[in-house]
């Protein structure tokens, strides 16, 4: 039997590395404060009946079954740093037993935010294919360059979800004087109204928008909810803009939309990751994309190892997790979201 009085937490944060999501100086303090038991993900019942028995907090998403769960009498948390709600764990077992399940998924919120910002206004004013034909030769001066051009500012703008991200969006666009409506069938509207949105049905959102953002997770309702015929009540040349996850949409229906001139589009995510080199949305015209790149910023993953501890810390005191998301008993089995496969 061990003498040292630090609590175990077992290490089995794939697809991320403690490396990556704690600065040097959390990572030290991570161990000065804690038994660490680096894990096999695939393998947590292996660590045997001692390692089990003693393990306060899983730092990671590993799959677990209720045999696993029974040998682990002292666990108060599991600490998703994938950040994803994964259908790999007997959820329901874990509430009855008042075991929590956090996120840290909400540091992403920001950086992805302002990408998606950047996405509108580089859509509004064309910037990168101007960019483009300057490079090559081909730039029109002026007046001349703008002949599709508008502002955010003052537009009609369309949110979709309003989730940690969807609120960081909102905080971002609150400088442009937009007109700005949400539709979120999991938010009471009177919280959205306390946000300073307009609450609204989806396609209300869809024909009345300049651009529309689609932050909303996926989930067992709402897979693929986006397709042809939301397309063909958006506005001629609105902006679609998709930032969460593609399983949201009909992503066939999405380029043909584009392709037919009807709307603009940017993403950050796809069907497949990575995406296959003949895939048709590398060339297609009125597409903006980008390599799902808008939150994986390292000041975002360092943030992650600073919730987990102060997370830890205040169980450790018999406090409540504060700092990270905690899953919900009525929503965590009708997450849909891929697990990323890299850092």
């Amino acid at each position: 039997m061990t003498t040292d009085s630090r609590p175990l937490a077992i290490s089995a944060p794939e697809p991320r590395s403690l490396e990556l999501i704690f600065t040097r100086d959390a990572l030290s303090l991570l161990h000065a404060k804690y038994r660490l038991v680096e894990a096999d993900p695939d393998n947590i019942a292996g660590l045997g009946d001692a390692v089990l028995g003693e393990a306060r907090y899983i730092i990671g998403q590993p799959p677990l079954s209720k045999e696993t769960l029974d040998r682990m009498p002292q666990l108060r948390c599991i600490l998703n740093v994938e950040s994803n709600l994964i259908n790999n764990m007997p959820y329901e077992v874990l509430f009855e037993r008042g075991i929590h399940v956090v996120t840290t998924g909400q540091v992403f919120a920001e950086p992805v935010a302002e990408i998606g910002l950047g996405f509108a206004l580089s859509l509004a004013r064309g910037i990168v294919d101007a960019d483009l034909a300057f490079r090559e030769g081909r730039e029109l001066w002026g007046g001349d360059g703008n002949a599709k051009a508008r502002l955010v500012a003052g537009s009609d703008i369309g949110i979709i979800g309003f989730g940690d991200l969807g609120k960081a969006l909102n905080r971002v666009l609150s400088g442009f004087r937009a007109n700005i409506k949400v539709f979120d069938p999991w938010m009471p509207a009177s919280i959205l109204r306390e946000h300073g949105v307009q609450p609204a049905g989806l396609d209300e959102v869809l024909s009345g928008s300049d651009f529309v953002f689609v932050v909303a997770s996926v989930t067992s309702e709402n897979k693929g909810f986006l397709g042809a015929d939301a397309f063909a009540k958006m506005r001629k040349g609105a902006a679609f803009i998709l930032l969460s996850r593609a399983d949201v949409v009909d992503f066939d229906g999405l380029m043909a939309a584009v392709a037919s001139g009807h709307i603009v589009a940017a993403s950050d995510v796809y069907p497949e990751e990575p995406l296959g080199k003949d895939h048709p949305v590398r060339k297609l015209k009125g597409f903006l994309r980008s390599a799902h790149r808008a939150g994986a910023l390292d000041s975002a993953f360092k943030k992650m190892g600073d919730m987990v501890l102060e997370d830890m810390d205040l169980m450790d005191r018999g406090l409540p997790p504060m700092r990270c998301k905690r899953a919900e008993r009525e929503t965590v089995s009708r997450m849909r979201s891929k697990p990323v496969t890299r850092n």
